[in-house]
């Protein structure tokens, strides 16, 4: 993709073209469009529809999006567009004139249309530094009110306190609705589109299997899935159960074709009860759990939630070791189809994503962001709320007890016994028996040579000693564990942690296991129960 440092499209829309649009008539209200790219269940549009008589739906083409700061793979980036085209039919399908393109830094667009007098709304939702600096600067210098209504708890001082209740009120509410009868739906000529922007920054997708994005493949998943959503506890660990067997919702709900409420609203009522119902909308309730930590703290991106991991793995960095995992070269199949899957797809179950970053920061002991970035970069459904909170809590920087440790051995055994994910992804392992897909390495030479893989040659050797580097990370690990359980009691520290137990919960680990050195990490509880996730 190319560099926005060219300017590729020029700041639009024209500020004469702005005032153009309210000659006739005053003002209206623009509603800015950002991750929340439908038109149902929009507190924002809500908002616009109930207080002006015009609005103006808005999406930005930010150049930060499409250079390295942005790290979004071009696959995510066509998705998006195909989002953005879904959008503008929504409004055209309400006798509006679509969606409004533009392109520019979004404070320089906004302000042109603040200039002419239009308000400006939009949802509120959780961010990283640069979305939330650039949502700082839009309300502070352009007046943009942030709309809530996403379920989250903001501006009190203990946000988990009740908070399970608190969402669960806001999933059976009713979804903010406006009458597009009573509105004028405007619009403003850009000469902008996604086919241009696409063209622009030089947006070539190479990876297969990524679905179309917008609300109507979103809801026609939705209904496919709720009919068969008594499959789904058996199908989220496999990686072959999982492509077809899981709701493939998680793209859509990144980018907001539906909102989390809907979702719940179509499951609750149309799935029948059991144990695929309940199992679904508790993954409904950890999307807000993980959206709610962006908000709390949106240092989850590139700090270490506890202070004494800040730097752990550091001085470790290896960069052969980390090129091999992002290759699928590490010499444990499972690991090694996983990575390349996620290459060439974009998609990744579970399971598997805490497998990769299991072995990625407690086998291969490399420092976590960097692994973070690169699944971030190449999901189909990077959310920055889900993706970095989920790498520091598998990886164990939140102070918890107990650490996730998964055998990549063991996870082609239970997971993938017929060898048919490892051997379509790592098709030079395919003339193995199945029986040796889990350790290669340990196959006989005799069989190697007549089945004509020689392990070394036709397919590396384990990078590490899998045993070895599990127990020096062990002890590494258990060494300040202890310490980092008792920072877990600084009210700071557990404010930015967000643990569904709240201050009170973080307090408890930092009395249970806090101490200023600590051994046998891992040997506590398994952490929240997420290694059930799919």
């Amino acid at each position: 993709m190319g560099s926005s440092d060219d300017a590729p499209l020029p700041t639009a829309p024209e500020p004469a073209r702005v005032r153009a649009a309210v000659e006739s008539e005053p003002p209206g209200t623009v509603v800015w469009h950002r991750a929340d790219l439908r038109i149902s269940d929009h507190p924002a549009l809500a908002a616009a529809a109930a207080e002006s008589e015009r609005i103006l739906p808005l999406f930005v083409f930010d150049p930060a999006f499409y250079d390295e700061r942005g790290a979004a793979c071009d696959a995510r980036i066509e998705f998006l567009h195909d989002c953005l085209r879904d959008l503008d039919r929504q409004y055209r399908d309400v006798d509006g004139a679509g969606l409004t393109y533009a392109h520019g830094d979004p404070l320089d667009v906004l302000g042109r249309f603040d200039d002419a007098g239009w308000d400006v709304v939009a949802a509120a939702t959780p961010t990283g530094r640069y979305g939330r600096r650039r949502d700082e600067r839009a309300r502070e210098r352009l007046g943009v009110r942030f709309v809530e209504g996403d379920g989250l708890v903001r501006d009190a001082d203990r946000p988990r306190d009740g908070w399970s209740d608190h969402v669960e009120s806001w999933l059976a509410a009713d979804p903010f609705d406006w009458d597009p009868r009573s509105v004028g739906v405007e619009g403003v000529e850009t000469g902008v589109d996604p086919d241009r922007a696409s063209d622009a920054y030089g947006v070539d997708p190479t990876k297969t299997r990524v679905p179309t994005g917008g609300r109507g493949p979103a809801r026609d998943r939705l209904r496919a899935f709720t009919e068969r959503i008594a499959e789904y506890p058996g199908s989220i660990s496999s990686p072959v159960d999982a492509r077809d067997g899981t709701s493939g919702l998680s793209p859509y709900l990144r980018f907001g074709c539906l909102s989390v409420r809907e979702v719940h609203r179509h499951v609750d009522e149309r799935a029948p009860d059991g144990r695929g119902k309940s199992m679904f909308v508790s993954r409904l309730f950890w999307n807000r759990h993980y959206a709610q930590k962006l908000l709390d703290w949106p240092g989850w991106l590139d700090r270490a939630v506890n202070p004494v991991y800040e730097g752990f793995n550091r001085d470790r960095h290896d960069p052969d070791l980390v090129a091999a995992w992002k290759r699928g070269e590490t010499g444990f199949p499972m690991v090694d189809a996983s990575m390349r899957c996620l290459r060439e797809t974009g998609w990744l179950n579970f399971r598997m994503r805490a497998l990769c970053a299991s072995v990625y920061f407690h086998v291969l002991q490399q420092p976590w962001r960097i692994g973070a970035d690169h699944f971030h970069e190449h999901l189909i459904d990077g959310d920055p709320a889900i993706n970095y909170t989920q790498w520091q809590s598998q990886c164990g920087l939140v102070g918890r007890p107990g650490l996730r440790l998964y055998d990549p051995r063991k996870q082609v055994r239970d997971q993938d016994p017929g060898g048919e994910f490892v051997t379509r992804w790592v098709p030079e392992l395919a003339p193995l028996p199945a029986a040796h897909l889990d350790a290669p390495e340990k196959t006989p030479l005799a069989v190697q040579r007549e089945v004509g893989v020689e392990i070394g040659a036709d397919y590396p050797y384990p990078v590490v000693d899998y045993e070895a580097a599990r127990s020096e990370f062990r002890e590494r690990y258990g060494a300040v564990h202890g310490a980092a359980a008792a920072r877990l009691g600084d009210e700071a520290i557990a404010r930015r942690a967000s643990l569904s137990g709240g201050i009170a919960g973080a307090r408890s680990i930092a009395a249970d296991h806090g101490e200023p050195t600590g051994t046998g990490a891992g040997d506590g509880p398994a952490q929240t129960g997420l290694d059930d996730f799919g």
